[in-house]
């Protein structure tokens, strides 16, 4: 009896074979946890490099963005310099002229006096649409949108053949586009191409054109119009200014 009890009991087969199973899953979903770990690091990082690339993606439109907006508003700043400088010119080229009206008046006889207060009318009627062009491009630059447009209306109704018309209807088309009636300044910088083909206010008129076609979701007639300005303006900043907006049509898929 004491013999039989030293003896240790052998280990059942089955049970061996049941912790060995036991084993291996244990290791099996070890590795199943350390890669659903390593899945889940792959995919937090790939998540965070798309971030980054968006952020990117993000400050470079909004840099764009703000370099095309300091574009125009330099252009336009130019403009209005290059427009005064103009005026000026023109008005002290009114002045010189009428003092050698004047002046002939002067010295001739009485038949020349007669012509000589002719020319006195004639510059006091420039004088007076140099003063009414210039009220009205006032109103605009102070943002009085509604009395600019009246105020170049009653410009282009009064001086029809001005120097200074094919300006004042440009500036009327630019009132009305700044106050978002776009049918009404389409038809405004239409008038400046269709009747002052040889303005320098062409270029413009047609990038505005375009630019009133886009306001409308008119999205062929918008790229037709502004290609044919980078087609016929290409080095000017009417040509560029067209093919930023050309390029921002693809962009929306336009």
């Amino acid at each position: 009896m004491v013999g039989c009890a030293s003896t240790p009991p052998e280990q059942d087969p089955v049970q061996i074979k049941l912790n060995d199973l036991d084993t291996r899953l244990a290791r099996i979903e070890r590795v199943l946890a350390n890669q659903s770990l390593l899945d889940l690091a792959n995919q937090n990082e790939a998540l965070r490099a798309d971030l980054r690339s968006m952020h990117n993606d993000i400050d470079q439109l909004t840099n764009s963005l703000e370099a095309g907006r300091k574009q125009q508003r330099d252009l336009y700043a130019d403009l209005d310099r290059r427009m005064k400088a103009l005026e000026s010119r023109g008005a002290g080229g009114g002045g010189a002229a009428g003092g050698s009206g004047a002046g002939a008046g002067a010295t001739s006889g009485s038949g020349d006096a007669g012509a000589g207060g002719s020319g006195a009318d004639s510059a006091s009627g420039a004088a007076d649409d140099k003063t009414a062009y210039q009220t009205a491009f006032d109103l605009l630059k102070n943002s009085q949108y509604d009395r600019a447009i009246a105020a170049f209306q009653k410009f282009l109704a009064a001086y029809p053949t001005s120097q200074l018309a094919d300006n004042a209807q440009y500036w009327l088309g630019e009132a009305y586009y700044v106050n978002k009636s776009f049918p009404e300044a389409q038809a405004a910088f239409q008038r400046v191409v269709d009747k002052y083909p040889q303005s320098r206010k062409r270029p413009d008129a047609l990038l505005k054109i375009g630019y009133c076609q886009y306001e409308l979701k008119q999205w062929d007639p918008a790229k037709a119009t502004l290609t044919q300005v980078t087609s016929q303006f290409a080095d000017t900043p009417a040509g560029h200014l067209a093919q930023q907006r050309l390029d921002k049509m693809a962009t929306e898929q336009h």
